[in-house]
C-alpha cells in the first residue's frame, strides 16, 4: 500500500525543499516563456524564510518528501492572494494542486475576513489555466511583463467561510 499525501503548514525547515521544488518546478514555465530570469527562479532562500515568517504557506508531503507548495495573505481590503502553487512534476495530474488550492482558501478564510481570492499565472500556461477555471475562478485582468509574457490575473468571491472545515 503506497503513502497517502499529506498537506500541512510549511515550517520553517522546510525552507530548502521548498525552494528546490519551486526551481523545479519553473523550469517548465521559463522554457515556455523563455525567460529563465523569473523571480521563482531566482528567488533567494532568505527571501523565502521571510515568506515563512510573514504569510500562509502550506506543503504537501509524501511520507517526509516536500511534493508541493503553496503560499497566500490577505491584504487589508481583504483580498486573499494566492501565490506559487507548484507540485513536483512526477505529481502533476492527480488532484494535488486542486487539494492544495482549496486548503489555501481555507486557511485563509479561516484566518480572517476575505471578501475575494486573487491568483496570476501566464497566459500560456493552459494546465494552470485550466485548474483555476476548474476551482471558479475567472479572468479579471491582464498585465504584460514583456514581448513574450502576459501575467493573467483570475478571481473569484470567497465563500462562507462557515462552509470551510479545518482539514489542513
Amino acid at each position: 500500500m503506497g503513502m497517502s499525501v499529506t498537506i500541512s503548514a510549511a515550517e520553517t525547515t522546510d525552507a530548502e525543499h521548498i525552494l528546490k521544488l519551486q526551481y523545479l518546478c519553473y523550469q517548465s514555465e521559463a522554457e515556455l516563456y523563455g525567460d529563465y530570469s523569473i523571480e521563482p527562479l531566482t528567488q533567494s532562500l532568505d527571501s523565502l524564510r521571510a515568506e515563512l515568517d510573514a504569510g500562509c504557506v502550506l506543503v504537501a508531503r509524501l511520507g517526509t518528501e516536500v511534493v508541493a507548495s503553496v503560499r497566500g495573505g490577505v491584504d487589508a481590503d481583504g483580498t486573499a492572494r494566492i501565490d506559487k502553487l507548484i507540485v513536483h512534476p512526477r505529481m502533476q495530474r492527480h488532484g494535488l494542486g486542486g487539494r492544495l488550492l482549496l486548503a489555501i482558501e481555507e486557511r485563509l478564510a479561516l484566518a480572517g475576513a476575505v471578501k475575494s481570492f486573487q491568483l496570476f499565472t501566464g497566459h500560456r500556461s493552459e494546465n494552470n489555466l485550466q485548474l483555476y477555471r476548474k476551482h471558479g475562478y475567472a479572468p479579471v485582468g491582464t498585465r504584460q511583463v514583456n514581448d513574450r509574457l502576459t501575467l493573467v490575473t483570475l478571481a473569484k468571491e470567497a465563500g462562507d467561510p462557515a462552509a470551510y472545515t479545518t482539514s489542513a
